[in-house]
């Protein structure tokens, strides 16, 4: 067997495609084009001119694929003009090319196929990514082997650089004629879609992110240790009020990654980055923590902390009291008293909190059960101890708004969330499960709202709560507050796919229909494999009419969610019969689903029959089991007033009736 120095490097010439789009097309189509692309490729001359020479090697991918010629400069650039002239026969496939020379080098797989490999090949691909469909980008290195022949210049339109994976930038030119190309500037030059679009555009100086904390220790299934702890930093930080912190949910999204401090910092809105690291041995620990300034990617401080376990809850305290000195922030008496406490002087019950805290994060998938086990424990260990009590009722006011666990649950929450208040009422957590019980258990608007306004003066950095009170004004109608609410939970929490998922379904409450759309688009950018953005981008394109659209959306949902059957069902009725009829046959499909679930003695919402109903199109049995949504305790039943997928029933004077049994305790502000 050859060695890696033993492989031969070579200057590739590279020609990058792909579908724009590709992902978003049905099965059947994506294959369909697929094949006409390569049709088209392999028919032009200069394909077949250095396949017959054995000057060419080729790359297939999903979307596409890469032709490395072992000619010259100009021959990918034939090859991408050619394509393009061909493709103007074809308007339903929107293609991109990117066209660089570098080395590149022939290996063999684990197939043991031949395969090609190496930074040719990858600067065409990011080369290629910065264009939009039409476009036929080259960098600055071809460029400037093909500024020698007088045919080219002409076509050759500096864009200047391109910001890619890694912190890289590429000099980029756009090669276009009357004839073939596209002459606008790409989307990529005027603005990068893929970074959340932050409400401020200035970054506040007193602002910043604790970014996941490495855990150093040898026994590697402490990383929910390191995890708690920069958790807990994090969340001692958010108590001030003259600090912007950003939410623990976005910072996660920069563990162990390759991209540079003020990058990172750009994206979230910050000027400060707090890194660390933690060891735990046994009863001692050690904490290093350093805090950046990002603009210069100077050091501002850094401290060692060596500990017995004991002494964590200080080594947070003496943290956040000397970042909050570093920025220059004021704080008052009772947010000094916030970042010294103390919760739990049980060493054990906090380990097991902090586990707790770990799996909650699992939002009710497989292993959110083991929450409600550690959080009994902390409390079985240190009856005393408030989050561990707040904890259980998030578990229970969670999972019951959202009608995954059955109503009876409800009494438990508000048992939990009444001890924590009677044990520790400044724990800003606790009115978020508060205001929780007090809308969808107790109908009781008022209290809510004094519970998040409350949570709010306690953590003005919690996004959570802003996000979660958004979409309670949006149950009201009150979308304008609704929108300001979300927008300041995203600028805290900018990467958390459940806040960029409610911020689309909150747009898509208010029938801003275009607005959703272009949150739901932004979002799947930054997380193509949700389930939830799917479906209701599906939801938002049916309302539109965009019938190709919405069945898309919804397929993806449906294979994400495990159900592909279903969406290859949908999919297939979709082309033999059209939207109605794709969609009462997903109806009959999730009703079966619903019935099963309820024989094997699982709880399911009455809303799911609703929805399901009128997807059947069999309105009578939606409204029939209409007053029992109205009657559940649960978000399904407050959205009545604004769900637009209920509109079908607006029009019967029953809805109206049964709306109004939906009430609210209100009283003036």
């Amino acid at each position: 067997m050859s060695s890696e120095a033993d492989v031969k490097f070579e200057i590739g010439h590279v020609l990058f495609i792909d579908i724009v789009g590709y992902s978003k097309l049905l099965i059947h189509q994506q294959l369909e084009y697929l094949e006409k692309l390569r049709e088209v490729a392999r028919a032009t001359e200069t394909f077949r001119t250095a396949q017959r020479e054995g000057k060419l090697t080729r790359l297939p991918t999903g979307d596409g694929g890469a032709l490395v010629f072992h000619t010259s400069p100009e021959t990918p650039v034939k090859c991408a003009m050619e394509i393009a002239r061909e493709l103007k026969k074809h308007r339903e496939l929107r293609v991109r090319m990117g066209i660089h020379s570098g080395p590149v080098k022939e290996v063999t797989d684990l197939s043991e196929q031949g395969n090609i490999a190496g930074a040719g090949i990858n600067i065409a691909q990011r080369v290629m990514d910065c264009g939009d469909a039409g476009h036929i980008l080259v960098s600055k290195r071809v460029a400037d082997d093909l500024e020698n022949y007088a045919q080219w210049r002409p076509l050759l339109h500096d864009l200047g650089t391109c910001e890619v994976k890694h912190g890289i930038s590429l000099a980029l030119f756009n090669l276009y004629s009357d004839e073939i190309g596209n002459p606008e500037q790409p989307k990529k030059f005027r603005m990068d879609e893929r970074k959340i679009d932050l409400v401020t555009p200035t970054v506040p100086r007193k602002s910043i992110a604790v970014l996941p904390f490495e855990n150093l220790s040898e026994d590697k299934s402490n990383v929910y240790f390191a995890d708690g702890i920069q958790e807990e930093i994090l969340t001692r930080l958010s108590r001030i009020g003259d600090l912007k912190v950003i939410s623990r949910t976005s910072t996660q999204r920069f563990k162990n990654t390759a991209e540079q401090i003020p990058d990172i910092a750009k994206q979230l809105g910050v000027a400060t980055i707090l890194e660390g690291s933690v060891r735990k041995a046994g009863d001692k620990v050690r904490v290093h923590v350093q805090l950046i300034d990002a603009e210069n990617d100077a050091h501002l401080w850094a401290e060692r902390y060596d500990r017995q376990l004991d002494d964590i809850f200080e080594v947070e305290s003496d943290i956040a009291g000397k970042i909050a000195e570093a920025l220059q922030a004021t704080l008052t008496g009772a947010e000094r008293r916030a970042i010294a406490a103390q919760p739990t002087k049980s060493t054990e019950a906090h380990e097991l909190y902090l586990k707790g805290r770990y799996h909650w994060r699992n939002f009710y998938a497989l292993g959110y059960e083991r929450v409600r086990e550690y959080y009994e424990q902390a409390v079985a260990l240190d009856a005393s101890y408030a989050p561990a009590h707040t904890g259980l009722s998030l578990y229970y006011s969670w999972a019951a708004a959202n009608a995954i666990f059955p109503p009876n649950v409800w009494p438990l929450a508000e048992e939990y969330v009444r001890k924590s208040l009677s044990l520790d009422d400044t724990w800003p957590e606790t009115y978020n499960a508060l205001a929780a019980i007090e809308i969808y258990y107790k109908r009781n608007w008022a209290a809510a709202e004094r519970a998040f306004h409350r949570g709010m003066e306690l953590d003005p950095n919690f996004a959570d709560l802003h996000s979660h009170y958004g979409m309670c004004l949006a149950y009201l109608g009150r979308f304008d507050e609704a929108i300001a609410q979300t927008e300041r939970s995203l600028q805290l929490d900018p990467f958390y796919p459940g806040t960029n998922v409610h911020y689309g379904t909150l747009l898509f409450f208010s029938r801003y229909y275009d607005r959703a759309a272009s949150q739901l688009a932004k979002t799947l950018d930054l997380y193509p494999d949700n389930p939830a953005a799917h479906e209701y981008f599906g939801n938002v394109c049916a309302q539109r009419g965009m019938s190709y659209e919405a069945i898309t959306h919804w397929c993806s949902a449906l294979n994400l969610n495990g159900r592909s059957e279903d969406a290859r069902v949908l999919e297939q009725t979709f082309k033999a019969a059209g939207f109605d009829a794709a969609v009462r046959t997903l109806g009959e499909r999730q009703l079966e689903e619903l019935d099963a679930r309820r024989a094997r003695g699982e709880y399911v919402a009455a809303a799911h029959y609703v929805f399901v109903h009128i997807k059947r199109g069999k309105l009578e049995d939606a409204l029939a089991l209409l007053p029992k949504m109205a009657e559940e305790p649960d978000w399904f039943a407050l959205q009545m007033r604004v769900n637009p997928v209920l509109d079908p029933l607006r029009g019967d004077p029953r809805f109206g009736e049964i709306l109004a049994t939906v009430s609210l305790k209100e009283t003036s502000k």
